[in-house]
């Protein structure tokens, strides 16, 4: 059973991930593609906005991708939480907690998720168990 609860949780936030990264890296769905997404992070006063949007967005697309499939999900869960505490620190952390408000009630969710594939791992039900 922990096999395919590992199965369910990759795809779930698999999927969640991919289809951010696509709205930050290419602008599908409504996002706002890389550049927009850059002047958003500059918004938030970051340095190099362009550079680190181009990681961010990368890093959730493939990150997404790699949790599907069940590839390298440990580092890829590792990536995604260090994402995922940024977004918390540079916007919603002054929020509070609830996501009504703009906190980081949803962020806190997914972090706990992705701290359950890390522990867990891709299972049986990867590419990497079939490889």
């Amino acid at each position: 059973m922990v096999d395919l609860a590992s199965l369910v949780l990759r795809l779930g936030v698999g999927v969640m991930f991919f289809a951010h990264g696509l709205q930050m890296a290419f602008g599908m769905m409504g996002g706002p593609g890389v550049q927009g997404f850059s002047k958003y992070l500059s918004s938030l006063g970051m340095a190099a906005a362009l550079f680190w949007a181009y990681i961010a967005a990368y890093s959730v697309l493939i990150g997404g991708l790699f949790l599907i499939f069940g590839i390298f999900v440990r580092i890829s869960s590792i990536i995604l939480i260090i994402f995922m505490v940024v977004a918390i620190l540079k916007v919603h952390l002054s929020k509070g907690f609830f996501i009504s408000n703009g906190g980081f009630e949803y962020n806190f969710i997914v972090i706990c998720a992705l701290i359950v594939l890390l522990l867990l791992g891709a299972g049986k039900f990867s590419i990497t168990n079939k490889l």
